[in-house]
């Protein structure tokens, strides 16, 4: 998809790599996404930045009080994140935007390095269904004591997976939800006034 541009966007120069991470480092907040999206993240180099989606996230960050600005079009626009750190679940643009199991499992290894080196992690917001069941698996072959069976997805849906953390679930910012009226900017927002009072609270 880097190679064969979107005429809106055929002069500049894309990313086309895997993506990595964006934000804090020592965040008490991550928010897991789905993959970067093709003419998002997979052209700016930076999750979520770039495409509608991303407009939606940092709008919500913005006014959680986590990101300095509410519009993320390029790795150097300004942008900067306070307490939360933005990841993906799949880290390369997946063909039609799904990625395949193959895939999933190919990227693992770099979710599973993040939640084993971010010891300040209280909450995980999962940004749709694919990325809270990867987060879930992972955090149970970590060996995390996780509730069973495991709890249906759902907006809004918080569920606690040991060590004193909390994972949130949300509807994707995507077109398909927040063109439908699924997904409003009100009940993102409630997901990160949540995240927010739990990493202030949690020990």
């Amino acid at each position: 998809m880097a190679r064969e541009k979107r005429a809106a966007f055929r002069a500049e120069t894309y990313w086309g790599r895997p993506v990595p991470a964006f934000g804090d480092p020592s965040a008490r907040v991550l928010v897991v996404g789905l993959a970067p999206a093709a003419h998002g993240a997979n052209r700016t180099g930076r999750m979520f930045t770039g495409d509608r989606s991303g407009d939606w996230l940092y709008r919500a960050l913005h006014r959680a009080g986590f990101a300095n600005q509410a519009e993320s079009r390029s790795r150097d626009d300004g942008m900067e994140l306070e307490g939360v750190l933005v990841t993906a679940a799949v880290r390369c643009a997946p063909p039609a935007n799904r990625p395949s199991p193959v895939e999933r499992d190919r990227c693992a290894h770099w979710l599973r390095a993040e939640l084993d080196a971010m010891t300040s992690v209280k909450v995980i917001v999962a940004l749709g269904s694919l990325a809270y069941h990867q987060t879930f698996r992972l955090l149970d072959e970590a060996g995390r004591s996780v509730p069973r069976p495991r709890p249906r997805f759902g907006h809004g849906v918080e569920v606690e997976v040991g060590g004193g953390v909390s994972l949130l679930c949300s509807y994707h910012p995507s077109q398909q939800n927040t063109f439908t009226g699924r997904l409003t900017e009100k009940m993102l927002d409630s997901v990160f006034t949540r995240a927010r009072t739990l990493a202030r609270e949690l020990p």
